[in-house]
């Protein structure tokens, strides 16, 4: 069963509609929207367990350039 997560995103002042746009072309990320507020992307991600979640965040959206922070929220469904 797949796992889904929202990944909240700090970017440099002036690149988030970059970073949205980069971080949405990734294969896992289903979703990539430019926010208001602490964060400046919120993005939607899919991948086949927690692991490989975490790769996402580290080694695909970590690299998009304009990337400051993340904050990975797993989705749990009760």
């Amino acid at each position: 069963m797949a796992v889904n997560a929202f990944i909240l995103i700090q970017a440099e002042v002036g690149t988030a509609g970059d970073v949205a746009r980069q971080t949405g072309a990734l294969a896992q990320v289903l979703t990539a929207e430019v926010a208001m507020g602490p964060y400046d992307v919120i993005a939607r991600a899919e991948a086949e367990n927690m692991d490989e979640l975490g790769a996402v965040v580290v080694n695909a959206i970590g690299n998009v350039p304009g990337v400051e922070r993340t904050l990975l929220c797993p989705i749990i469904n009760l």
